[in-house]
């Protein structure tokens, strides 16, 4: 397997333009594979299209990554901005597509119901997808209708992957039917084998299959002990698990963590402090040769 590892800014540089340059600047030079931005709208975060076109003009080697809302977007305009990314980093983006957080104010910021979002997301990937490839397209979906709708510009990448997130039933389904990946977060190693095998089952049922290299995991760590603030975050979204199933304890744990998700055929990670630092690349610096050692 190819082993890829990117790192994810956070509150803290992903707020702040000189420091967010200083982070691409240190993803490039330690050898990462890529700078992803979330994709938060109500939290002091950049917008991830924008600071990832600012990143593929600073630096030509590094890949740009996000974790990208798609509910509550218009699919035409969409495609099309993300498609002009694509040309202008030369083919350097990746992209992972999320329902965005379940919280009011998202829900709000997004102008969508949470009930709307999974049909919401399925429809707006249908019509990118059309579009990229270059068809005009006519469609009449229950959120969204396009009539004789085409793109001039068209993705470098062709064709331009979307992976999926999410870890309940539905999600994992979803993405053997349509997703190109899948990258969850705050899983352990087991849960991930069991998920991975839900994903291939989908795919062999709808007739296609989910290459065995696009798998992959957000991983967070902390230097030290897992604070209060870690754990509170962890168990607001996974109230079933303890912090520490699912954040890497320090430089080595950090690397096990890694590995255990390699010997369970992921490959693809994305890793972000857990605890924002006062110096970004100092932290990611600190890492970067322990999990190299595993790519």
């Amino acid at each position: 397997m190819k082993i890829r590892i990117g790192v994810a800014a956070g509150p803290g540089v992903a707020d702040d333009a000189a420091a967010f340059f200083d982070l691409v600047d240190a993803v490039d030079e330690l050898g990462y594979d890529s700078i992803w931005v979330p994709d938060v709208i109500t939290t002091p975060t950049l917008d991830p299209i924008a600071a990832l076109a600012a990143a593929a003009g600073r630096r030509r080697r590094l890949k740009i990554g996000t974790h990208l809302v798609l509910p509550g977007r218009n699919p035409v305009l969409l495609a099309k901005q993300l498609a002009t990314l694509d040309r202008v980093s030369e083919g350097r983006l990746l992209l992972l597509a999320v329902l965005g957080l379940r919280q009011p104010a998202e829900l709000a910021a997004q102008g969508v119901t949470a009930a709307d979002r999974p049909t919401m997301l399925e429809e707006m990937l249908h019509i990118m997808r059309s579009l990229w490839r270059g068809e005009t397209i006519r469609f009449q979906g229950r959120h969204y209708r396009c009539d004789e709708v085409e793109l001039a510009v068209r993705p470098l990448q062709d064709p331009l992957e979307v992976w999926l997130g999410g870890q309940v039933p539905a999600a994992l389904r979803r993405c053997g039917r349509i997703g190109e990946g899948w990258m969850p977060g705050l899983c352990t190693p087991q849960e991930a084998a069991r998920s991975k095998t839900v994903i291939d089952e989908a795919a062999a049922e709808a007739g296609r299959h989910v290459d065995a290299e696009h798998f992959g995991v957000n991983i967070s760590w902390v230097d030290g002990a897992i604070d209060e603030t870690v754990a509170a975050a962890v168990r607001s979204r996974r109230p079933d698990l303890a912090a520490e199933d699912v954040v890497a304890r320090g430089v080595e744990g950090l690397a096990e963590r890694v590995g255990a998700f390699v010997e369970v055929g992921f490959s693809k990670f994305v890793i972000r402090p857990a605890v924002s630092p006062d110096d970004w690349p100092k932290a990611i610096g600190s890492v970067a040769e322990v999990v190299k050692i595993q790519s």
